[in-house]
């Protein structure tokens, strides 16, 4: 892996501006230029290869994520399940290929990461896990609530069985115990 562009090592401000060009995607290299050196200075103009290198890497990622939201999209529609469901999941998955991928990087030869950087992947990685930890929380309550109007479902119907087959009230308790887990 190679050393940080001059734009990446440029201040916050240089490369938020950067980068809302670039998702803007209205100018040419050579019209960032300028606005960027009107908005920061001349010192802060990155070179036109630089800023054509930047460009290029910063779209094939947000490609890779409309790729990731298109596929997300399509499993979705063919599993025929919630959506809202689905994508969160799908997005949890995302997130953490992503912090991995960033991860792996960083452990790359030649590669120095900072203090900066460790933070941030450490704060991904909690949230990657708070994300998973919620998401399996509303599945557990989600079953919880299921199998509880199942079981209520299957007590009704074994009273109107028992009333209809005039069943002791004991043979109807041990099914509830012993059959269905009813206490």
């Amino acid at each position: 892996m190679g050393r940080k562009s001059s734009i990446e090592r440029s201040p916050a401000e240089v490369r938020a501006t950067i980068d809302k060009l670039i998702r803007q995607g209205r100018l040419t290299l050579d019209e960032m230029r300028a606005y960027v050196a009107e908005a920061h200075g001349e010192e802060a103009v990155p070179s036109r290869a630089a800023l054509g290198r930047y460009t290029l890497a910063q779209k094939e990622l947000v490609g890779r994520m409309r790729d990731i939201d298109a596929a997300a999209r399509v499993v979705v529609e063919e599993l025929g399940e919630n959506a809202d469901d689905r994508a969160g999941a799908l997005l949890v998955q995302s997130i953490t290929t992503l912090a991995a991928d960033a991860a792996l990087r960083a452990q790359q030869p030649g590669e120095k990461a900072s203090i900066e950087e460790v933070r941030k992947l450490a704060r991904a990685a909690k949230d990657v896990i708070g994300a998973r930890k919620v998401n399996r929380q509303e599945r557990e309550e989600i079953a919880r609530l299921a199998r509880e109007r199942l079981l209520a479902e299957q007590k009704a119907n074994l009273d109107k069985v028992a009333r209809k087959r005039g069943m002791s009230a004991a043979a109807r308790e041990e099914i509830l115990k012993e059959i269905l887990g009813i206490g």
